[in-house]
């Protein structure tokens, strides 16, 4: 049984001034520090370049310098904001972190869409690039973490093909066609931005417009093609929003694990064209979910509370979905979005249907285009960016945002403070290996948790941008064994059983007793 509250969350504004406007979002791991970047394409932000950082030179022949920012490093508890250098233009690129938890930031626009960027998770690293990395331009293309750690990415825009990232400093020269992209690219796109997840089979879901397929990326083969999901356009500039729901795993998992995808809101197949003539249409108020594993997969459809384009989604501690930032009306694009969805969607995938979904407490701030939503280790949702202008505007319908909010969800009501477990970090492995017994001690001052009732997640960053949770990924772990011990519980937990199930990497580990997380440690999968 989950803790009740009717507690709708909370708004606080965490920074006034971010600098640069968080169009690319992500938590780097261990150091608890948020990297925001957004586009060098518009030579200013709202923070300079340190001292004895050199301009970035735009244009050799002039001399004509850019001494702005373009990526800053968050402290997520602090705000404490450190400027960073950008030479190649990260607009509408992707990303995922290494194995060692490096960020790899790929694509972009003009002179970065064949880069390849490497930032290190440390307090003092600098960004490496590599502009000739790629092998196809990748402009609004999708990352995908793969079973080895290594990556895939895919799409963007003239790109109907997908390559391999390779190794740091080398240049990858072989492309592979994508018939999926062929066939779903219509005249407004629609299939930039696929969602891409990595099945628990070690295969690759992309959903791309209306249409999905399973790839194998040791053959490149496609070895399934799922129904088509009716309604509308569901990738950019279509812009519903993805996630891989949360995979269940025991201490003896079965053959094949299951593993379901959620796609929530997007647009009628011709809105980017009519945004462009000033015509608004709704968007749409359908979230379906597919059995990917299933012998007859098929999607089932419910509605959302209102209908939602450009919104994030953000899989929370205690394996609940929320919903947040976005437009009730138009669609992706500078401008093409009307009319702000301000409250967020908590979404309980467990739950029956028909009781799935909770409107909660409102922000006052509008999030359209170019706005990310990413979970903090303490529970708390960073929520910032949103710019529909071409550069930085603020005399303007939406003007560029720079201010960064946290939302606290339900379960973060003081209410339930005193069943918030406590992780002992110094009792808590650093790294596990797959398949490995394991020990999380816990602070928790109630009587009678047991294995239905305390759980252990792990959730692994996503980057995100554009309406896309790239590489996020839930694991609820199998638990052998809870055992009273002085003011808490000693929990036994499996790590997961391979790469196909997560990836080599780090997490963040939760404890969760009745629907309330304890802070996230981090942990590494070796």
């Amino acid at each position: 049984m989950e803790a009740q509250t009717n507690w709708g969350g909370k708004w606080e504004i965490f920074l006034q001034n971010s600098g640069v406007s968080g169009m690319h979002a992500i938590l780097m791991p261990v150091i608890n520090k948020v990297q925001y970047y957004d586009a060098t394409i518009w030579r200013i932000s709202k923070i300079k370049l340190p001292p004895g950082v050199p301009c970035h030179v735009v244009d050799a022949k002039t001399n004509r310098i850019d001494c702005w920012a373009h990526s800053v490093l968050i402290d997520a508890n602090t705000g404490a904001i450190k400027p960073l250098s950008l030479a190649t233009d990260t607009w509408c690129s992707s990303g995922g972190l290494t194995k060692n938890g490096t960020l790899v930031s790929t694509g972009g626009y003009n002179g970065g869409a064949n880069t390849a960027r490497y930032l290190a998770s440390c307090d003092n690293c600098v960004w490496e690039e590599y502009p000739q990395a790629l092998a196809a331009k990748r402009w609004y293309s999708t990352q995908a973490t793969l079973p080895d750690g290594k990556f895939f990415v895919i799409g963007g825009r003239d790109a109907l093909n997908y390559e391999y990232i390779p190794e740091e400093g080398q240049n990858n020269r072989k492309l592979y066609d994508s018939l999926l992209l062929k066939q779903t690219d219509d005249p407004e796109e629609n299939n930039l931005y696929p969602f891409v997840w990595l099945n628990t089979d070690g295969n690759l879901f992309i959903f791309a417009n209306n249409r999905s397929i399973l790839l194998s990326p040791k053959t490149n083969q496609v070895i399934k093609e799922f129904p088509q999901l009716p309604g509308g356009a569901r990738n950019y500039p279509g812009s519903g929003s993805s996630a891989l729901l949360p995979i269940q795993l025991y201490v003896k998992n079965p053959k094949v694990i299951p593993a379901e995808v959620l796609v929530c809101g997007g647009t009628k197949q011709d809105s980017y064209y009519r945004a462009g003539k000033r015509t608004f249409d709704p968007a749409l108020q359908d979230c379906a979910r597919i059995r990917i594993n299933s012998a007859k997969p098929r999607w089932k459809t419910e509605m959302m509370p209102t209908p939602r384009v450009m919104s994030d989604t953000v899989i929370l501690p205690n394996g609940d979905i929320l919903l947040v930032n976005g437009a009730k009306r138009g669609c992706s694009g500078w401008g093409y979005g009307k009319d702000p969805a301000f409250s967020p969607i908590l979404y309980k995938p467990r739950a029956p249907r028909a009781k799935r979904f909770k409107e909660l407490q409102a922000s006052t701030i509008p999030r359209m285009y170019h706005s990310t939503a990413i979970i903090l280790p303490d529970g708390k949702v960073l929520v910032g960016g949103s710019n529909t202008n071409d550069g930085y505007k603020y005399n303007v319908e939406f003007p560029t945002e720079l201010r960064v909010e946290k939302f606290s969800p339900p379960y973060l009501d003081p209410a339930l403070a005193n069943m918030r477990p406590k992780i002992f970090a110094a009792g808590t492995p650093k790294q596990v290996r797959y398949g490995q017994f394991f020990n999380v001690k816990v602070d928790l001052n109630q009587k009678g948790a047991t294995k239905e009732n305390l759980k252990i997640t792990m959730l692994a960053p996503a980057f995100t941008t554009h309406s896309i949770s790239m590489n996020m990924r839930m694991l609820i772990l199998g638990v052998a064994d809870v055992k009273p011990a002085g003011a808490g519980y000693d929990i036994q937990a499996v790590a997961p059983p391979n790469g196909n199930i997560a990836p080599p990497g780090y997490y963040l580990l939760f404890a969760v007793h009745k629907g309330v997380p304890s802070t996230g440690e981090w942990i590494q999968v070796v």
